[in-house]
């Protein structure tokens, strides 16, 4: 968890300047059933936060998506739902041995969760 919140939060945080809202973090592996993740899911090392930042109303999920996409190095880096202006949150993961650099979205289809590329 230190290692993700140096290497995301803590950038994210400094160049915007303004509290950034993290919904989930590290999850217990019966808190990750519960809130639907799966069972190989970074949360469940520390490895991926969930950003909620225009919950706090001065800079949109769009603009940390961006932000962290053109400059910092991930692991994965997800659109969360929402639409084609505005994620609803973003997904960002740090793994201390490779970053794919995986950029996907979300989209529920047929009442499940469905992962296509980003472009």
């Amino acid at each position: 968890m230190t290692l993700t919140a140096e290497k995301i939060f803590e950038p994210v945080r400094e160049f915007f300047n303004y509290p950034i809202a993290v919904t989930s973090f590290f999850r217990a592996p019966a808190v990750n059933a519960a809130a639907g993740g799966a069972r190989n899911s970074q949360h469940s090392t520390g490895q991926a936060m969930d950003i909620d930042a225009d919950v706090l109303g001065k800079i949109t999920n769009k603009q940390v998506f961006d932000y962290i996409r053109e400059n910092l190095e991930f692991d994965q880096l997800i659109w969360e739902f929402g639409d084609e202006n505005q994620p609803d949150w973003v997904h960002v993961s740090y793994n201390k041995v490779v970053n794919r650099r995986q950029i996907l979205r979300s989209l529920k289809q047929n009442y499940k969760t469905i992962y296509t590329s980003f472009k």
